[in-house]
């Protein structure tokens, strides 16, 4: 499978990392996390990026000017091969079809302005470029919430994460995706980012990597 492969719907998750809520001075959910289930699902953040922010590995990134600091955020991605509505917990691993790491680019500034009106975050999530996404490896039954990955600036260790530590783990997603959107082949989701979150520049390079998933690479322009 490769990193052209068609992209239908880009659902991304929000504060699914603890650490990285504490370190944008969130509250952090009080129900503790579970192999099978997270806290209330009321408390999952979605939201969407339009399939045309997709850069493939390789490709140079083009940073938007002009809007304050633009961070990375290292995630782990699934790709759906469907499932419809109303999938249960205990089957959400069953419409994975392969795995990947990519980028939630985020204008870090103009965020903290939209959380402070209670805006939606399109504008700062949703723009062009904001969904550099790696080669997919297939699916076939890999423990999910066993996945370590990190993510590299110009070689150097920004963020380093273990999926163990999702307070929704990924067939709780697919379930919680499912009760308010009919889940279709090429939709992805992008899973939440660990701490370590940071600005990037023209010129640098970052690079994501798992023992799992291999590694993927871009320049930013």
């Amino acid at each position: 499978m490769g990193a052209r492969l068609k992209v239908n719907r880009i659902f991304c998750i929000g504060r699914n990392y603890a650490e990285h809520i504490k370190e944008l001075g969130g509250k952090v959910p009080s129900a503790a996390p579970a192999a099978a289930r997270g806290p209330d699902d009321a408390e999952c953040v979605v939201f969407m990026k339009p399939a045309s922010c997709v850069v493939p590995p390789g490709q140079p990134v083009p940073l938007p000017r002009g809007h304050g600091s633009v961070h990375h955020e290292a995630e782990l991605v699934v790709l759906l091969s469907g499932g419809d509505r109303d999938v249960p917990v205990e089957r959400g691993l069953d419409h994975v079809a392969a795995l990947t790491l990519g980028l939630d680019l985020t204008l870090r500034d103009l965020q903290n302005e939209l959380k402070k009106k209670g805006a939606p975050w399109e504008l700062c999530k949703a723009f062009d470029h904001s969904a550099p996404l790696g080669e997919w490896t297939p699916y076939q039954g890999q423990d999910l919430q066993a996945l370590e990955f990190a993510c590299d600036v110009n070689g150097a260790r920004r963020q380093a994460g273990h999926t163990r530590d999702m307070l929704f783990p990924v067939a709780r997603l697919v379930h919680i995706l499912s009760r308010s959107w009919a889940l279709q082949a090429g939709d992805i989701v992008y899973t939440g980012t660990p701490a370590g979150v940071g600005p990037l520049q023209p010129g640098d390079v970052v690079a994501l990597s798992s023992p799992a998933l291999g590694r993927h690479q871009w320049r930013c322009a």
